[in-house]
């Protein structure tokens, strides 16, 4: 098989909450008549990225074009799941015409893209881009920082992306990886700070990669797709700093903890809402994102939060015989105090009933 006969895929990573799952659903919305094939990479005990997707509703987000890889994040597990899951993939008799890819927040891309040289799949598939999802508003809020005093500071320094915290250094690993990287969320600042923001993303990013300002994962999918790049083959200057630093040692998501919340007995959805967004602040909560069931709601409502600020949409109804109940993941710097985000967000039940 020839270079040009090669599956392309397309590589979608950034940090928690950037946008990446709402990029997704653009890109399927507006696929033309592609048959793309969907490998969904969660942290957390709950599939609530593929769920997401699959309450799109379109003729691309079919079920069985849908894999879910949640034992791991996808570069902790390249040898044992991710080159058996593209294995398969490519067995099928309809093989897709692009593969997308959406890793986990907690991803550092490099060891992904250095999985398409393994020999069980370099003859089948080739990166078409790498493409990070970078949200400007946390970025404006400077939410790199390890406390809340040096918040204050970054925003008026504008120096989030120096201060070196594992967060930081993840976030400059996924922008060194990208091909093109996805300023989203762009309605959410001034045009001031997106300018601002922008310098001191190129500062970090490798030279020639291009930026696009995009809001609700808004982004021309000419853009997203077809790049051509066969990144597997131009791996110079995308080194991580764990890479840099350890000589290509295997690395750890130590400083992350999530873990999963069910609610059952919610009635309000503002209070619900409330009560979300109360927690996270208390805790120190980086994202939280689910599902919930609101008494005579046909649909189950979706919840995103980064930081404070939480989002809410019914993106489908509820199925037959499906478990309406209130499950949430909640996801954080570890370690996160289980027991008390748990009966924080239980007030939600207690103050509504």
């Amino acid at each position: 098989m020839s270079t040009t006969e090669k599956i392309p895929v397309t590589v979608i990573t950034g940090f928690l909450g950037a946008g990446k799952t709402t990029l997704v659903r653009h890109l399927l919305a507006h696929a033309k008549g592609k048959r793309i094939a969907l490998i969904i990479n969660e942290f957390g005990e709950l599939g609530v990225d593929k769920e997401i997707l699959a309450g799109c509703g379109d003729d691309t987000c079919r079920e069985e074009d849908m894999i879910e890889l949640s034992n791991g994040c996808i570069c902790c597990t390249v040898a044992d799941e991710f080159i058996p899951t593209m294995q398969a993939l490519l067995e099928r008799e309809d093989r897709p015409d692009h593969i997308v890819i959406e890793t986990s927040g907690l991803a550092l891309p490099q060891p992904l893209i250095r999985a398409f040289n393994w020999p069980e799949i370099k003859s089948e598939v080739t990166i078409d881009g790498v493409v990070t999802v970078a949200d400007a508003a946390a970025l404006s809020e400077g939410r790199f920082a390890n406390d809340e005093k040096a918040v204050d500071a970054l925003r008026s320094a504008d120096a989030m992306l120096d201060h070196e915290t594992p967060l930081g250094e993840l976030f400059e690993d996924q922008l060194i990886a990208a091909d093109l990287v996805i300023l989203n969320k762009a309605d959410l600042v001034t045009d001031t700070q997106l300018d601002t923001i922008e310098a001191h993303l190129k500062a970090e990013m490798r030279p020639g990669t291009g930026v696009v300002r995009a809001r609700n994962g808004h982004v021309d999918v000419a853009a997203l797709l077809g790049m051509g790049l066969s990144t597997e083959d131009n791996l110079a200057g995308r080194e991580s700093h764990h890479e840099l630093e350890h000589g290509g040692e295997g690395h750890e998501h130590d400083d992350f903890d999530s873990f999963s919340v069910t609610l059952d007995g919610v009635t309000s959805k503002d209070h619900l809402l409330n009560t979300i967004e109360a927690t996270i602040r208390a805790h120190d909560v980086l994202r939280l994102k689910g599902f919930a069931a609101l008494p005579g709601a046909p649909a189950r409502l979706a919840i995103q939060a980064v930081g404070p600020r939480v989002t809410a949409y019914f993106d489908r109804p509820w199925k037959p015989g499906e478990a309406r109940q209130t499950a949430l993941v909640v996801i954080g710097e570890s370690p996160l105090d289980h027991a008390a985000i748990t009966r924080s967000l239980e007030g939600a039940i207690a103050a509504a009933a």
